[in-house]
């Protein structure tokens, strides 16, 4: 069992910066995400209104896009620990470009169908696995720990601006070019994240760790097992992992019918879906830039608290709502509140958790997190489906809202609930500089007793990001 360090605050002063390589980082996966944010509108345009796709091949195609976190998440883990995140971010976006392209290449061709459709989401899920596990690691390796929330949280700013951005963009795309055509913004966007990845300096080599140069396929296992054990022997970081899971449960059956729910029984159009995303994405903006001074008045206990409570509460509306412009408006309203809190609950539980978590440790204990997370969709996106054909799409709904309050009660009576301060604890080296020698391991950062963590396409765009 191990201890906290002493709680300090993780806000600096408003001179201190954040350095180019952060700089350098933000802007390549906020392109990445104006491109999936355009994929996101047409991806449901493309499937539901021209390949008339059921509610069952919409949550099977859901499921798919998922299901390369299930299966990759904690090998991602280790992989990342182990070799230079900057060659992972770039070759992982050249993948995704050559994915995504398929899509307009397929239409082109006239071949494209619903299989082909399942095949890009396999590809694009599992490219997006390592792409996201390097892009989460990477940001305390550039930051101080005393800036890492305040960084965390300009990447939550950011990237609800290039979601939002991203979204009325798709939806102007896919009304001039069509759902198809507009997979090549995609493309082009992770083209434009491997050059900015590129340019992230890095010198030296990645954090040696417990076994980083290993080679044999059991010491591969062993390295997993590291961020499996750290996250259940570490108490708060163990209960917002559970908190995370059944919201990532309640999300993967909302998120793979919602879509489907707007364009059939709401008929909003492309239009209406895009203007409801849009909104929402600006919700997770005013959230993220928040969520520090929230943290600073209230504490990180109860704006976790609050923050989780709200995704619930905001996914009531959809379950009462109906046709007309009347409803649209209170759903994009809806959409924002539910994204905010996300934002603030997402910033806040990775920020905490990477502050007390080894530097050695940090790619498979978010990898762990990922897994457990993300990796539940899959079937949660199934059984979605199958209330759905069986019970209807409402009853489907109401299910993952009902799911998506069960994280409230993990927290209430858990220490998380309790922190008024975020903890800190040793510092990363210079800006994107990779450390060249073993940091402390983890019973010296963190003592002898237990400590008192999120998530592009998903982190879903409705829960906080594992």
């Amino acid at each position: 069992m191990v201890s906290l360090p002493r709680p300090r605050p993780s806000a600096a002063g408003p001179a201190a910066a954040l350095g180019p390589g952060f700089t350098r980082y933000l802007c390549g996966e906020s392109a990445g995400l104006v491109g999936t944010s355009v994929h996101l509108v047409a991806l449901p345009a493309l499937a539901v209104l021209e390949l008339h796709a059921t509610a069952g091949q919409a949550a099977l195609l859901a499921s798919l896009a998922h299901l390369p976190t299930f299966l990759l998440a904690l090998p991602a883990g280790a992989v990342v620990d182990r070799h230079a995140k900057r060659g992972l971010l770039v070759g992982t976006d050249l993948a995704g470009a050559a994915a995504v392209a398929a899509v307009p290449a397929a239409s082109l061709a006239g071949v494209l169908s619903m299989p082909v459709l399942y095949a890009v989401a396999l590809v694009v899920g599992a490219v997006t696995v390592l792409h996201q596990a390097a892009a989460l690691a990477i940001v305390p390796q550039l930051v101080a720990p005393a800036l890492l929330h305040r960084a965390n949280a300009r990447v939550g700013a950011a990237f609800g601006a290039s979601e939002t951005a991203g979204t009325y963009l798709g939806t102007v795309v896919v009304a001039v070019v069509g759902a198809a055509r507009a997979f090549w913004l995609d493309a082009l966007s992770y083209l434009v994240s491997a050059w900015c990845a590129a340019r992230i300096p890095e010198r030296g080599r990645p954090v040696p760790g417990a076994g980083g140069g290993a080679r044999h396929r059991y010491r591969f296992a062993g390295e997993i097992a590291e961020g499996l054990a750290y996250t259940a022997r570490t108490a708060l970081v163990r209960d917002l992992v559970l908190a995370l899971t059944l919201t990532g449960w309640g999300v993967g059956m909302t998120g793979a019918l919602s879509s489907y729910y707007l364009l059939t029984t709401l008929a909003v159009g492309p239009t209406g879906l895009g203007i409801v995303m849009g909104v929402s994405g600006a919700g997770a903006l005013g959230g993220a830039l928040l969520a520090p001074r929230i943290v600073a008045r209230f504490g990180p206990g109860p704006t976790l608290l609050a923050g989780f409570a709200t995704c619930p509460a905001a996914g009531v509306p959809l379950l009462l709502a109906g046709p007309g412009p009347g409803w649209l408006a209170v759903l994009a309203a809806a959409g924002a509140l539910q994204l905010a809190g996300a934002a603030v609950a997402g910033t806040t539980q990775r920020s905490l958790r990477q502050q007390i978590c080894p530097p050695q440790l940090q790619a498979r204990a978010q990898q762990t997190s990922t897994w457990l997370v993300s990796g539940s969709k899959p079937f949660a996106a199934l059984t979605a489906g199958a209330l759905a054909t069986g019970y209807g799409t409402r009853t489907a709904l109401l299910v993952g809202t009902l799911l998506l309050a069960a994280p409230v009660a993990v927290l209430w009576p858990s220490p998380v609930s309790r922190l008024t301060t975020m903890p800190l604890t040793a510092g990363p080296p210079a800006d994107g500089a990779l450390r060249t020698a073993p940091p402390p391991t983890g019973a010296a950062l963190l003592g002898e007793q237990d400590p008192a963590r999120p998530s592009a396409s998903d982190p879903s765009p409705k829960e906080p990001t594992p």
